[in-house]
């Protein structure tokens, strides 16, 4: 089966989960047989033996904000560079030129099904059902309501999803929290959505190593007693970490033998910097900047618990990132991977109190830490990108055999 894949990052010009999820489920698709073009939007170095990637622009790649793949207030914003004559030009312009790229390509190659994964792409993907007949399946890994919290994001982004979620003949989710969004709020039949949870996939043994050079301070403070605390994200409005932040000053406050790493980067930073100095804790605070690849598994490995405070979160891959590396886990109760994993400590985002009572109970009980992270194992390694590829092939053969009947 021929694949046309719309996605817009691959690792390692990702910026969050969604390009190690397009990645991790086209090398699984295609274990199954399937014939794969990737399309990304910039100029890609990207070489693999299982999948063919294809540039749609000569935009450079679109760095650590993942070109408004997450933070989609300002799309229209002149900010990336290009060998153009104008030199910049905004995110619409970007999605023009996709289009344009994805109708010159479909004059001339005949896939059997366009997928694409999320808001960015969809407009491609309408393309390629109205003008040349071609099923379209529309990959949710975020909705703008999951971005934009409780002002419902963007509205122009918004209308896109939604045309997106309308034309395409069958949707895939990654949690049922935001199949229930779908149907919610944009009114889409439940029966045209399908559930298929992110997977996890486990490292090669030479893939990494920790060897504890990157943060000797840290393993310091570990020596002296210190238990780790970190998070992984996007500093935006949508990770609740100010929340976090107010539940660690509670928490320091009884169990001062704690360190938080916050790990990322977005427009709260010098916010949560600042509230860290406000509350007095800014000595236990410690802020990575972006990161990824060994420094960011080095995170993990170093942390002993891992907390996703997320106010709205589609599933939450870095779970069961920080699952595999030992992490006990504390995860809102509004975060989909919750969804698929039992053995964690959960609580509504705004619960401060609750999350500093976890992380007090959890550093001060080291039998409570062991029960964690010993049931952990047993369930993330249970969920495989593989299941994900056999949901998607059905989907596939649904969607195409939905075609053969209508002519």
């Amino acid at each position: 089966m021929k694949i046309l894949m719309l996605g817009w990052e691959l690792p390692p010009h990702n910026s969050g989960g969604l390009g190690v999820a397009c990645l991790s489920l086209s090398k699984a698709l295609a274990k199954l047989g399937a014939d794969i073009d990737f399309v990304v939007p910039y100029e890609s170095d990207h070489h693999f033996d299982f999948m063919k990637v294809l540039s749609a622009t000569h935009v450079a790649p679109l760095h650590q904000y993942g070109g408004s793949a997450y933070d989609s207030d300002n799309i229209d914003e002149k900010r990336f560079a290009s060998d153009r004559d104008d030199g910049v030009f905004s995110i619409r312009d970007v999605q023009r030129d996709y289009c344009r790229f994805i109708e010159q390509y479909l004059m001339s190659h005949r896939p059997d099904v366009i997928h694409a994964h999320d808001w960015l792409t969809y407009e491609a993907g309408i393309l390629a059902k109205k003008n040349f007949g071609i099923p379209f399946v529309a990959h949710v890994h975020a909705t703008e309501f999951d971005r934009g919290g409780a002002s419902g994001g963007n509205p122009l982004i918004r209308q896109i999803e939604y045309e997106g979620l309308v034309w395409a003949d069958k949707i895939v989710a990654v949690s049922q929290a935001t199949k229930d969004i779908i149907v919610e709020k944009y009114g889409i039949p439940a029966d045209k959505i399908d559930v298929a949870y992110n997977g996890f996939a486990l490292p090669k043994d030479d893939d990494y190593r920790y060897d504890g050079s990157s943060y000797q301070y840290l393993e310091g403070l570990k020596k002296q007693g210190y238990t780790i605390v970190s998070t992984v994200g996007r500093f935006t409005l949508q990770k609740g970490l100010m929340h976090m932040m107010r539940a660690a000053a509670r928490a320091l406050s009884v169990h001062p033998k704690m360190v938080f790493l916050f790990a990322g980067d977005g427009e709260e930073r010098d916010e949560l910097m600042r509230a860290s100095a406000e509350l007095g804790i800014s000595r236990n605070v410690v802020f990575t900047g972006f990161i990824r690849g060994k420094q960011l598994r080095d995170i993990y490995s170093i942390s002993d618990i891992f907390v996703m405070s997320s106010v709205s979160e589609p599933f939450g891959l870095t779970a069961l990132e920080a699952a595999h590396h030992g992490n006990a886990l504390i995860i809102t109760k509004q975060s989909g991977v919750g969804e698929v994993l039992h053995s964690i400590v959960r609580y509504d985002f705004w619960d401060e109190d609750k999350l500093a009572d976890a992380l007090v109970n959890i550093a001060e009980s080291p039998a409570l830490t062991n029960i964690l992270r010993d049931g952990i194992k047993h369930e993330y390694t249970r969920i495989s990108w593989d299941d994900v590829a056999e949901k998607c092939i059905q989907v596939y053969d649904e969607v195409s055999k939905h075609k053969r009947n209508r002519f």
